[in-house]
């Protein structure tokens, strides 16, 4: 197991041996490929979009982590074709588990089995890195050893634990969306839009405010999304928004590269991300390092008051 002062020297080293970045820097990531569908879209006709969408954006590399139990679900029909399809237009993909299991109800054997199952898929696949994102960033919460153990046995597997920086709840506007959409309630859409872009502008200063502050630097960063309906109709727009502010988006294996990759925060406070752990470590207060907007009665709020009529 690391420890505190063995996670900090390493810091330290890293740090000092790297140049401060006044460029913020951020890749772009989608989780549960291929997802259920929404309520604007078929699932196929949402990954066209999404994938039209990221080239207007000049998203030359994004990451699509894949669950590759969805393929066998109703809404997976198509799914394999999908994920071809990201691949040809220059993404990446990796391993997101089979089943998207909770690490902290599952055991350690039943949750590596579960990474085993998804890789048998991924391997050998073009677009294939060999990485690992947490369902629900779920690194095993308050069970040290079963979050060490996980991480050995990523590390047997060859498995980078493929970490977010900018944690966000872009999938619960989505429902909120879906389900109005289907309720046939009237929503503004251009208010829609911009609740999206807002909510994830927001989260992404939010997070680089707190890396600056602990790192001394911006780090390239990795926004957790997901494939939803709201990202196909708006990720060009959320993209637009980061340039103007000062951000330039860059390819998720370019992101891999920032010397906090190299870093397995010991601490239980890993559900925000990596750059709030390593915040944690240093001592900032747990209330300190969530964002606002990852509280859904507060989205729940904002949504009702800008966008449902």
């Amino acid at each position: 197991m690391f420890t505190k002062l063995s996670v900090l020297v390493a810091a330290l080293l890293l740090f000092l041996t790297t140049p401060a970045f006044g460029q913020k820097r951020i890749a772009l990531s989608f989780d549960d490929v291929p997802r259920h569908a929404g309520g604007f879209f078929t699932p196929d006709e949402r990954s066209a979009e999404l994938r039209a969408a990221l080239e207007r954006a000049g998203v030359k590399q994004a990451g699509f982590f894949v669950t590759t139990g969805n393929l066998e679900k109703r809404d997976g029909a198509g799914g394999e074709e999908r994920i071809a399809a990201y691949v040809e237009a220059g993404h990446v993909i990796a391993n997101h588990s089979t089943t998207h299991p909770w690490l902290s109800r599952s055991s350690v054997e039943e949750y590596l089995q579960d990474i085993d199952q998804a890789e048998s898929w991924l391997k050998g696949r073009p677009g294939r890195r060999a990485w690992f994102r947490f369902p629900y960033l779920d690194e095993g919460r308050r069970d040290l050893e079963k979050r060490d153990a996980v991480r050995e046995g990523l590390k047997k597997r060859g498995l980078f634990n493929a970490y977010v920086t900018i944690d966000n709840y872009d999938w619960h506007l989505d429902s909120l969306a879906s389900r109005a959409k289907r309720s046939g309630q009237a929503m503004e859409m251009e208010a829609l839009r911009e609740l999206y872009v807002e909510t994830l502008l927001q989260a992404s200063n939010f997070y680089d405010e707190i890396a600056v502050q602990t790192l001394g630097r911006s780090p390239a960063h990795v926004i957790l999304l997901h494939e939803t309906d709201l990202a196909a109709m708006f990720v060009d727009d959320l993209v637009a928004a980061l340039k103007e502010d000062g951000w330039e988006v860059i390819s998720i294996d370019e992101a891999y590269k920032d010397p906090i990759a190299k870093i397995e925060p010991d601490t239980l406070f890993l559900g925000s991300g990596r750059v709030a752990a390593l915040a944690h470590i240093k001592g900032t207060e747990r209330r300190e390092l969530v964002h606002e907007r990852t509280d859904e009665e507060v989205l729940n709020a904002l949504f009702a008051e800008r966008v449902t009529r």
